[in-house]
C-alpha cells in the first residue's frame, strides 16, 4: 500500500494581513448561534475577547453557547472569570446551579434579584423540583398576564402535584385554553383526571394526547426513537391508568414492554419499574431488586438512583422507589442492606414520615417491637402536624406485640377519628382486652354524645347506643342498657332495641317489660296456636330411676328392630399398573419385621482371629517368649485399618454447605 502524501504546511499568515475586525466576529458569532452551532460559538467568542477583553456581550454569548452546548461547568468558569464586568450574571449563574441540581443555591441566588419573567419562571422551576408546588402555583398565576408560551403547561402540572386537581378546569376556563391545545397539556389535565377517580375519561384524553404528539412530533421531522421517548410518560401512565382499573395484566405488559426497550427516557423507566414492583408485590423479589439495580448510579456501591433520573424526578416521585427498595430487602431478609438504606432517608426527605415508618418497619422485622413503639412515640411529640399516621402506625405495632394499653392510647390522640365506629370498636375491644372495662365504656359514651350533635346525613348514632347498650349489659351494668334501648326504641323506634329493652328490663320490673311487650308486633302464623290450652298442658316430667329402666329397655328393643343399614359395595382401589388377574407373588408377611426379627434372617459369622487381637487398633500381639520386643508402627503394621480410620474421620468432621434461604406517577414534563 502506498502512503499517503505528506499535506503541505498551510502558509503563515502574512504579517501584513489584518485580522479580521470586530464587525466580523460579530456577524459570524450571530451566524453560528443562529445556526445553533454553539461549539462554533464560543470559538468566535473567544476571538472576540481576545481583541477586545472584557467584553461584555461576548461574554454573554459565551455563556448562553456553552450553556446550550451543555457545558455547565465551563458556563460557570466563565461567569466567575467575568467579575470584573459590570454586568451582573447572577441570572445565568443561577440557571447553572439549577441545572447541577444545586437547587437551594440557586433559589437563594434568585431571590436577590429582580423579580422580572424570566426569573420568576426559573424560580418556579426551582419550587416545582423541590417539591413546593404551592409556591410554584403562585408563581404562575402571577405571570398568566404576561402571555408566556405554554405557561399553561407549567400551572397545570403544579396544581396536580400541588394536590389541587379539583382546580384545574376553573383554571382552563378562566384563560380560555383547550385541554387538546398541545399533547402536554393534554397529558398534565389526564393526571388531574385521575387524582379525581375520573379514570375512564383519564384514558380517552392520555390516548388522544398520544395521538397528538406522535401528528406534532412527526412534522417537526423527528426520528422514530426520538418521538418514542417523547411520548414515552403517556405510555407509562396509561398502563398505570390500566392498573388502577384492575385491569392487572394489561397493565404488567405494558410496564415490562416498557423496560424491555430500555427507553432514554430514564424518568419514564424508573416510574415503570417502580409501578410494576408495586403491581408484583413480595413475588419474585430477586427479579425486582435487579430491576431496581438499573436505576441506580454504577459506580456506586449503595443504592443511589442515577444522577440523571435523580435530577428530573421529584422528591414525590423518588421516595416511592427508595421505600419499595426497603420493603424488598426485607421480604428477602436482607436486613443490614435495608438498615443501610434506612438510615440515610430522613436526610433525603426530611419533610416525609416515610423515612420513620420505614425504620420501625425494620426494627419489628427484628423482633423490636417495643423500640419501634418509642420511637414513633418520640416522633409523634416532636412533630404533632405529622403525628396522625405515625399513631396510627404505633398502634398497629403495638396492638400485634400483645401492648393493648399502648395501643389504645395512641389511638385515643387522633381526635379527629375517636367518633367513628371502626375506631370506637377498636377502642373499646383494646381497652376490654387491657382489663379497663370504665375506659371502654367511656369511648362508647363519648362516641354516643358526639353523634348526638352532629348534623351529618350518615348518623351512626344508632350503631353506637345498640353497641354500647350490649356492651353494657355484658359487664352488667343493667340500668344504664335499659336507658340506652329505651332512648333507642323512643326517637329510632328501633325493633332490635325494644327486644333488649324487655329482656332487659324483665329481669327488675316485670310490669314495665310487659308495658313494652304490648309494642312488639305478632309474628305471623301464631293464630292457629291455642296458647292457653298450651299452657294447661303439664308438660315434660321428671322420670324416677324404674320408668328409666323400662325407657331403656324399650330404646334397646327398638334398636333391635331396626334393621341394620345395608353397607355400600365399593369398588377395591389397585395401585398404578396392578393387573388382578395377574397378581404375581404374594409379598413377603414379614416385609414390616425388622431383619434380625425375620425367620430368614442369619448372623453374620463372626472372624476366630478377631478374637485373638488385644489392646488398641493395630497393635501386634508380643510373644510371652519375646518380652522385650520392640512395639511396631500401627501405620506400617496394619495400613488398612489406619486408611479405614482416616476416611472415617473426615466423614464426621465435613459437612456440606447450605444454601441460606433467602405512584407514584410522573405528572408532568417540566
Amino acid at each position: 500500500m502506498a502512503p499517503k502524501p505528506k499535506e503541505k504546511p498551510k502558509a503563515a499568515a502574512s504579517p501584513s494581513q489584518p485580522p479580521p475586525s470586530i464587525e466580523d466576529l460579530f456577524t459570524s458569532l450571530n451566524r453560528h448561534i443562529q445556526r445553533s452551532e454553539f461549539t462554533q460559538a464560543v470559538k468566535v467568542a473567544n476571538q472576540v475577547l481576545s481583541a477586545a477583553p472584557g467584553d461584555e456581550d461576548a461574554i454573554r454569548c459565551k455563556v448562553v453557547a456553552l450553556i446550550k452546548a451543555d457545558k455547565i461547568e465551563e458556563a460557570l468558569s466563565a461567569i466567575q472569570s467575568a467579575q470584573k464586568v459590570s454586568f451582573d450574571f447572577s441570572f445565568y449563574k443561577a440557571y447553572c446551579l439549577y441545572r447541577q441540581n444545586k437547587l437551594d443555591e440557586a433559589l437563594e441566588l434568585l431571590e436577590k434579584q429582580d423579580k422580572t419573567q424570566p426569573s420568576m419562571l426559573l424560580e418556579s422551576q426551582i419550587l416545582y423540583r423541590l417539591g413546593k408546588m404551592d409556591a410554584c402555583v403562585d408563581i404562575c398565576r402571577n405571570l398568566q398576564r404576561a402571555k408566556i408560551d405554554s405557561l399553561e403547561i407549567n400551572l397545570v402540572a403544579g396544581l396536580v402535584s400541588a394536590g389541587r386537581a379539583s382546580e384545574v378546569q376553573g383554571t382552563l376556563e378562566a384563560i380560555k385554553i383547550k385541554a387538546t391545545s398541545s399533547f402536554e397539556l393534554a397529558y398534565n389535565i389526564a393526571c388531574s383526571l385521575i387524582e379525581g377517580n375520573k379514570l375512564k375519561d383519564a384514558e380517552q384524553l392520555l390516548l388522544t394526547a398520544r395521538r397528538i404528539g406522535q401528528e406534532t412530533l412527526t412534522e417537526e421531522n423527528l426520528a422514530d426513537d426520538d418521538i418514542e421517548n417523547e411520548l414515552a410518560p403517556i405510555a407509562v401512565q396509561l398502563a398505570y391508568v390500566h392498573q388502577l382499573l384492575g385491569q392487572t395484566q394489561e397493565a404488567v405488559g405494558s410496564y415490562t414492554d416498557i423496560i424491555n426497550r430500555n427507553l432514554a427516557d430514564e424518568p419514564s423507566l424508573a416510574v415503570a419499574v417502580n409501578n410494576l414492583i408495586a403491581v408484583k408485590g413480595p413475588k419474585d423479589i430477586s427479579d425486582s431488586l435487579r430491576k431496581l439495580d438499573r436505576l441506580k448510579e454504577k459506580d456506586s456501591q449503595k443504592f443511589e438512583l442515577a444522577h440523571a433520573i435523580d435530577l428530573k424526578l421529584s422528591p414525590k416521585q423518588k421516595e416511592p422507589i427508595y421505600a419499595n427498595r426497603v420493603l424488598l430487602l426485607l421480604h428477602a431478609n436482607k436486613m443490614d442492606q435495608a438498615r443501610e438504606l434506612v438510615s440515610v432517608l430522613p436526610e433525603m426527605f426530611p419533610d416525609s414520615v416515610m423515612p420513620v415508618l420505614l425504620q420501625a418497619a425494620v426494627l419489628v422485622r427484628e423482633n423490636k417491637a417495643g423500640k419501634a413503639e418509642e420511637m414513633l412515640g418520640q416522633f409523634a411529640e416532636t412533630f404533632p402536624e405529622k403525628s396522625k399516621i405515625i399513631l396510627l402506625a404505633r398502634a398497629q405495632v403495638a396492638a400485634a406485640a400483645g401492648h393493648p394499653q399502648i395501643a389504645a392510647e395512641s389511638l385515643a390522640k387522633v381526635p379527629d377519628i375517636q367518633h367513628m365506629p371502626a375506631t370506637v370498636a377498636t377502642l373499646v375491644t383494646l381497652k376490654e382486652r387491657a382489663g379497663d372495662i370504665n375506659g371502654a365504656a367511656a369511648v362508647l359514651d363519648s362516641a354516643i354524645k358526639w353523634w348526638k350533635s352532629a348534623m351529618t346525613e350518615d348518623n351512626q348514632l344508632g350503631v353506637i347506643m345498640r353497641e354500647a347498650a350490649s356492651f353494657k349489659l355484658k359487664h352488667g351494668k343493667e340500668e344504664e342498657a335499659s336507658q340506652l334501648y329505651e332512648e333507642l326504641v323512643k326517637s329510632h323506634g328501633d325493633i332490635e332495641a325494644l327486644v333488649g329493652l324487655i329482656t332487659t328490663v324483665a329481669r327488675a320490673n316485670v310490669e314495665k317489660a310487659e308495658a313494652y311487650e304490648k309494642q312488639l308486633k305478632p309474628l305471623p302464623g301464631l293464630k292457629g296456636v291455642d296458647v292457653d290450652a298450651l299452657e294447661k298442658t303439664s308438660g315434660a316430667k321428671p322420670v324416677d330411676s324404674a320408668s328409666r329402666g323400662g325407657l331403656a329397655d324399650a330404646q334397646e328393643d327398638g334398636k333391635t328392630k331396626e334393621k341394620p343399614k345395608k353397607k355400600r359395595k365399593r369398588k377395591p382401589r389397585y395401585p398404578k399398573g396392578f393387573d388382578p388377574a395377574n397378581p404375581g407373588p404374594p409379598p413377603d408377611p414379614e416385609r414390616w419385621l425388622p431383619k434380625r426379627e425375620r425367620s430368614s434372617y442369619r448372623p453374620k459369622r463372626k472372624d476366630k482371629r478377631a478374637a485373638q487381637v488385644r489392646g488398641s487398633q493395630g497393635a501386634v500381639v508380643r510373644d510371652k517368649s519375646e518380652p522385650n520386643a520392640p512395639a511396631t508402627n500401627s501405620n506400617t503394621s496394619n495400613p488398612k485399618s489406619n486408611q479405614a480410620t482416616s476416611s472415617k474421620g473426615a466423614s464426621q468432621n465435613a459437612e456440606p454447605s447450605r444454601p441460606q434461604s433467602k405512584s407514584s406517577r410522573k405528572k408532568s414534563r417540566k
